[in-house]
């Protein structure tokens, strides 16, 4: 018995509705480091405080093709004094095809920080050991959590539909 199959069926690769996500390429965008007071800071003994932030945007740069940039910015300091400041944007370039419009905003708000994270966390240890200090490493991040909070903060700030904001 001989069964006939639609060629999409048959051959997955033939079907061109699937969604589409693939990294292109993964490449370190920026990178900068200062240190403003060297050699004086190398003397210190105290643990400074360390500020981190992170920001991640993305824009498109060809037909389904998408430039995520994820950027860390890492400050140390005692007291008033700049240890050091380093700057670190990792970027990827991904292939994102037949996935629905109000989906395409998480993958790239939160998939594509989420695959670039752990470079990005590489990146940032390696300049500042280099640089002579200890090595700072970048805590997990929630990703997901950082976006819907984004989301409800957009939403709070707009009065609900239909209503006049309170002058």
């Amino acid at each position: 018995m001989t069964h006939s199959a639609p060629e999409a069926a048959a051959n997955p690769a033939a079907d061109t509705t699937q969604p589409v996500f693939t990294i292109e390429k993964i490449y370190v965008k920026d990178l900068s480091l200062e240190i403003p007071n060297a050699p004086q800071v190398f003397l210190e003994r105290e643990q400074p405080r360390v500020e981190i932030g992170l920001q991640s945007g993305a824009k498109g740069v060809g037909d389904g093709i998408f430039e995520v940039v994820l950027t860390a910015t890492i400050t140390a300091k005692l007291n008033d004094k700049t240890l050091f400041l380093v700057e670190a944007a990792q970027a990827g370039v991904f292939q994102i095809r037949n996935v629905p419009e109000q989906e395409l905003e998480p993958v790239l708000a939160i998939a594509c920080p989420n695959i670039l994270f752990p470079y990005a966390r590489e990146t940032v240890s390696d300049l500042i050991t280099r640089a002579g200090f200890q090595p700072v490493l970048l805590a997990p991040v929630n990703f997901e959590a950082i976006y819907r909070q984004r989301l409800e903060q957009q939403q709070q700030a707009q009065p609900a539909a239909g209503q006049t904001p309170i002058q």
